[in-house]
């Protein structure tokens, strides 16, 4: 039994007239006769009494008339809601983005898509990059944003910049005068950090432990909007990408280039490599590379 089989019974039984039926259904009369004759076969006897003045049901026909019409109008429904979802009139796409991107570059690129592609709903994580890689590898999200990952088969990576850790200070601070700031400066004050697991927690001490020096933390927190008010109290000192200069300046901290060594990192979209990405998620995926690249390219501390 095919659709196009359903299409020519339900026309003949709402017409009781194979002519108009082919006129609904712009078929030849022995292109009609076929697919009623296929239909009939396929379930195991007539559905259609027809003589040379009439066409009738029988009973098997009328049993199966409000059967076609339910599946021929859920078969239309379904084609419709999947041709919006292709074209992208409707449809739901959700993201995990580490927060230091969430907070302070995705927003930019989420009013275009949605200035592009009103109907079409985004869910955001804002979950720290191991959350981020975990969520794409179990297919909760379709895409995330977050630092480069290592190697993998499962997780493609598609870079948009390279972000750099930036010293984030009081504004009072003599520091905050400078035009850099190098770490040996900034380590002289308690630093305030992120908790671990954090990954920008982690790839600072990595970085410095390659240098010989130890991240002594004094507080600690699990939001960043936490460690840039605790800096602007005057509590202490920090480091983070420069994604976030806006943000901790809106926090009242200042933020300063950092030198001796220069901690960078590339940032970009992950997704899953075996898996196709929806019509929504790619549009997201494009938006996401042409808003952000332009933001992230070229970051630097502003006063």
């Amino acid at each position: 039994m095919t659709v196009k089989q359903l299409r020519a019974f339900l026309a003949v039984a709402q017409t009781l007239s194979f002519a108009q039926a082919c006129e609904r259904l712009h078929l030849s009369q022995p292109a009609l006769s076929l697919s009623i004759k296929n239909l009939e076969d396929s379930l195991g006897g007539p559905l259609l009494v027809r003589t040379t003045r009439s066409v009738s049901l029988t009973p098997e026909g009328e049993t199966l008339l409000p059967l076609a019409r339910r599946l021929l109008a859920d078969w239309d429904n379904a084609e419709e809601l999947l041709r919006q979802h292709f074209t992208l009139q409707m449809g739901k796409v959700a993201i995990a983005a580490m927060p230091s991107f969430a907070a302070n570059q995705l927003p930019a690129a989420l009013k275009v898509f949605r200035d592009r592609y009103p109907r079409v709903n985004v869910a955001v994580h804002d979950v720290i990059n191991e959350q981020v890689l975990e969520m794409v590898r179990s297919h909760r999200v379709e895409l995330g944003i977050g630092f480069e990952p290592e190697a993998s088969d499962t997780l493609e990576f598609t870079p948009l910049g390279t972000d750099r850790f930036v010293a984030v200070l009081p504004a009072d601070s003599p520091l905050a005068g400078q035009a850099q700031v190098t770490w040996a400066e900034l380590l002289e004050g308690d630093f305030i950090a992120l908790q671990r697991p954090s990954a920008v927690r982690l790839l600072l001490e990595q970085s410095l432990a390659s240098e010989g020096r130890t991240l002594a933390v004094a507080f600690e927190s699990h939001q960043l909007v936490t460690v840039g008010r605790m800096v602007a109290c005057g509590l202490g000192v920090s480091a983070v990408p420069s994604l976030c200069i806006r943000q901790m300046h809106e926090l009242g901290a200042h933020c300063v280039a950092l030198v001796e060594p220069v901690i960078e990192r590339r940032i970009g979209l992950v997704r899953h490599a075996d898996r196709k990405l929806s019509s929504a998620a790619q549009a997201l995926h494009n938006v996401v590379m042409e808003v952000s690249r332009t933001l992230i390219t070229g970051l630097a501390p502003q006063p």
